[in-house]
């Protein structure tokens, strides 16, 4: 708008400017050397002295009064080209100003991840107020829907996870009674196997839905306190398999929802003990950067090719018959929610190095 306002102004000046030049030079007359009459002397001779002196007088009078115009204008047309230029600046910045207003109140709305936030912009009823009252509903939405979800997954995991339960207490039971054949007890271990399959199957699905949404509730913790309890309670685990599980952490404070930390440094866990090789090892370091913390798990194992890291974050994309294939995909979607990062990368010799990085807490 300023430079509309100042181009304008210019273009408007400039012609005025020439206007008053033209009227100025025709009603002066021509210069001295344009004349086709001279002043002679009353005799018929040459011209006098006296009327050559008049003529450049006047030649003078009249270059210094057309170069005046052309100054003068000039320098009233450049200030009134700036002064209309912040005119138009000004004006600019005041019909704006609304609309900075909605944009520093969604972009703390965005920010927060608090749907309950609404802009609640109270001036005039134009464009702006329209604007922002649309976003406000918007948001309206968002906030119902995400309930709705919320509710939804409180539901699922409770009416999926108890026809499980009692389907693993009553084969447990069936397996154990006295008298139970060898092909009953074959059956049940059977069925107990696909049982914990479909549990882990459901809780993945859960994790992954509850780690697809925005946090709400945060709070600050150390990443190494999740590490070091993450490998204590998969050490039993890693004993079986013949891993060897070795960690160095480092204090990492970060923000977020501890609970899907933890999944999400669980599952690295359980990927670096499952899809390892007996006798094989794995590592997980902590440490802290400028603005952010990070994670990194390292193991031993089969050979992953380098066009093939990015599907393994991919939902039921399996790496082998015993996972579900939503191991790193949780771990992408909860590291996501937390305004964090993963990348993976494959280790010389086999295995696999993953790396999450989270915001640290200021």
């Amino acid at each position: 708008m300023a430079l509309l306002f100042g181009g304008v102004m210019l273009v408007i000046g400039a012609a005025l400017l020439g206007c008053v030049f033209l009227v100025v030079r025709s009603t002066m007359g021509p210069l001295p050397q344009e004349m086709t009459t001279l002043v002679f002397s009353a005799d018929g001779g040459n011209p006098s002295l006296s009327g050559l002196y008049e003529l450049a007088v006047k030649r003078t009078y009249l270059e210094q009064t057309q170069e005046r115009v052309r100054g003068f204008g000039g320098l009233v047309v450049l200030a009134a080209t700036l002064i209309a230029a912040a005119a138009g600046w000004q004006a600019a910045g005041w019909a704006l100003r609304p609309a900075r207003r909605v944009t520093v109140a969604a972009r703390r709305v965005a920010l927060s991840h608090d749907l309950t936030e609404r802009i609640g912009y109270d001036g005039p009823d134009d464009e702006i107020r329209q604007l922002a009252d649309i976003f406000d509903g918007v948001l309206g939405r968002l906030a119902r829907a995400q309930d709705g979800q919320r509710r939804f997954i409180a539901n699922a995991s409770h009416e999926l996870r108890t026809p499980l339960t009692v389907n693993r207490t009553l084969v447990d039971v069936a397996i154990r009674r006295a008298g139970a054949g060898d092909e009953v007890v074959r059956l049940g271990e059977s069925l107990l196997v696909v049982n914990e399959r479909h549990e882990r199957l459901i809780d993945g699905l859960l994790a992954l839905a509850q780690g697809e949404q925005a946090l709400t509730d945060t709070t600050a913790f150390d990443l190494a306190d999740v590490v070091e309890h993450v490998v204590d309670l998969g050490a039993a685990e890693a004993l079986e398999r013949a891993v060897t599980v070795g960690h160095d952490v480092a204090e990492a404070v970060t923000e977020g929802d501890p609970v899907l930390v933890e999944r999400l440094v669980q599952n690295l866990f359980e990927n670096a003990v499952r899809h390892n090789a007996p006798g094989g090892r794995a590592w997980l370091t902590t440490r802290a950067a400028d603005a952010e913390v990070e994670l990194t798990v390292e193991n031993t194992g089969p050979v992953v090719p380098a066009y093939d890291l990015e599907t393994i974050f991919q939902p039921f994309r399996r790496r082998s018959e015993r996972g579900t294939g939503l191991g790193l995909s949780i771990v992408r979607a909860i590291a996501t929610a937390h305004g964090g990062t993963v990348a993976a990368r494959p280790r010389e010799g086999g295995g696999l190095a993953v790396t999450v990085r989270l915001p640290r807490r200021g």
